[in-house]
């Protein structure tokens, strides 16, 4: 009678060890203040759109004039427009096109960026701003604010420095001496019209906004402006690239109408995103 007992308790001690060594185990990953991974949210866009359909036919006939005089055939096919090679079209798009008229030339392209970010740690909106304000340092806006950081909606650019890019900026012998942007950075603002059209962080465009301006010859060519307008829409940057080459080697783009059309059409491909 004494020794059936003792097999029993044998037996509940050999249960009891292996229920203990499984429950050890499973609890060493569940110990209390075990660091949480903490994932950032995604951007708010997963596509982009289609960039050579992003840009209706009545904008790219305002935009480039020459087309208007091409043959029904060739006009429709500059107007289809060139799309940009790239690898990853989920991540990456642009088209350009471009118009000969008698007097300039013009052409204009387009990119769209998704950005996406690989570090559980940083959101696509984290990344994308940190790329954007790398490109808005380079760009070395005149009375650009402290580096490295890029104003944001209703931000503006601090007053008073000189341009550092040279006499291929607009206001360089437009405007009095030593001239520097107007605080709101647009035209209608006070200050000189050189004042206004130089380069500048751009104000109620998406997330954040600048506009660069380039005049450049090569040699004894003709002047080429080239009107740059960079903005950023939650995790997408998007680069809006119009430019103008007169035929006349004595004629210089007109800075003003190259500008107003360049932000026209960035304000569009705002919404065009949003929708």
């Amino acid at each position: 009678m004494a020794y059936v007992p003792g097999v029993a308790l044998l037996a509940a001690l050999a249960v009891g060890c292996s229920a203990g060594s499984d429950g050890s185990t499973s609890d060493a990953g569940s110990k209390p203040g075990s660091p949480t991974v903490t994932t950032a949210p995604p951007g708010k866009y997963r596509t982009l759109p289609a960039p050579c359909r992003a840009v209706p036919g009545s904008t790219l006939k305002d935009l480039l004039p020459g087309l208007a005089e091409l043959p029904r055939q060739q006009q429709e096919r500059a107007l289809r427009g060139s799309a940009t090679i790239t690898y990853d079209t989920d991540r990456k798009v642009g088209c350009s096109w471009k118009s000969d008229a008698p007097d300039s030339s013009r052409n204009l392209s387009i990119d769209f960026e998704r950005v996406v970010s690989y570090d559980p740690a940083v959101s696509d909106d984290d990344l994308a701003r940190a790329l954007y304000v790398k490109k808005e340092n380079a760009a070395e806006l005149p009375g650009s604010a402290t580096p490295g950081v890029a104003p944001e909606k209703g931000a503006t650019k601090s007053p008073g420095e000189e341009d550092a890019k040279g006499s291929g900026k607009p206001g360089d012998g437009q405007g009095p001496a030593g001239s520097s942007p107007s605080a709101s950075g647009s035209p209608g603002a006070s200050g000189s019209p050189g004042e206004e059209l130089r380069p500048r962080v751009l104000n109620g465009l998406a997330d954040a906004a600048f506009l660069d301006d380039l005049l450049t010859r090569a040699g004894s060519t003709a002047q080429h402006r080239t009107v740059s307008v960079v903005f950023r829409t939650s995790n997408v940057l998007v680069t809006v690239r119009y430019g103008e080459q007169p035929a006349l080697v004595t004629k210089v783009p007109d800075s003003k109408e190259l500008q107003d059309k360049a932000q026209a059409l960035a304000r569009k491909l705002a919404e065009v995103i949003s929708e």
